[in-house]
């Protein structure tokens, strides 16, 4: 477990996205482009590769993909289409460790999504608004499985804001896990520091995290009837 040791995150990885978040244009970018693929893009891609298989170990089903585009990490570039925000670029990396069932289930299916930013980076595990069908069977596993759904919030779950005010109909509105069953979001997340991220004992942190966070994963899948 060598590649799980080490971390290839230094300090220029988040003294890059500062800078950016000050600079956040298409001059700027290119100016500096050769620092983005060395600290940031290149570390990230490096860590993909070195936790692929250690993230394999935690659960089969899951799996990581490192390619610069189209694989586990976020692209760098903004979709400002449809957005008030017209900066180019995000001032984040986000890294997806994903079910390979998840193409094929609308919604996507369970895994581990590390997002780092400066003084603002975590790692998190769960289903952000899962389709109605699979809203519904979480809903049904949470009151056919009280206990088991207590044991899968080890890490206590992130807030959800789009909650509903009552419970949906169909359940008993006076559930001792109503406020969990008005849920539209079940993730849980673990806040990490600048500090922990550009640390040589990052990697084996992050896996350390990983297997905190998995037993929501694991119900969840279970609910929405995915290997897991």
């Amino acid at each position: 477990m060598s590649s799980a040791a080490r971390s290839p995150f230094t300090p220029e990885f988040f003294r890059f996205l500062r800078e950016l978040g000050k600079n956040n244009n298409r001059p700027w970018f290119l100016k500096n482009k050769a620092r983005f693929d060395r600290d940031v893009l290149g570390a990230s891609l490096a860590f993909v590769e070195a936790m692929g298989p250690e993230v394999h170990r935690i659960n089969p089903h899951l799996m990581a993909d490192p390619r610069p585009v189209g694989g586990s990490l976020m692209r760098i570039y903004r979709d400002v289409r449809f957005s008030k925000d017209k900066s180019p670029y995000r001032t984040s990396m986000g890294i997806h460790f994903f079910h390979h069932g998840s193409d094929g289930h609308e919604g996507g299916l369970p895994g581990f999504f590390l997002h780092l930013a400066p003084r603002g980076s975590f790692v998190a595990s769960g289903l952000w608004r899962p389709p109605p069908p699979d809203l519904a069977r979480i809903r049904g596993a949470i009151v056919r499985n009280p206990k088991g759904w207590k044991a899968a919030k080890a890490v206590p779950l992130s807030p959800d804001n789009d909650a509903l005010q009552r419970v949906p109909p169909g359940f008993d509105p006076d559930h001792p896990l109503a406020d969990d069953l008005k849920r539209k979001s079940f993730v849980a997340s673990v806040e990490l520091a600048d500090s922990v991220v550009i640390s040589p004992k990052f990697s084996r942190r992050f896996l350390a995290e990983c297997r905190r966070l998995d037993p929501l994963n694991r119900f969840l899948a279970k609910a929405v009837g995915a290997a897991y």
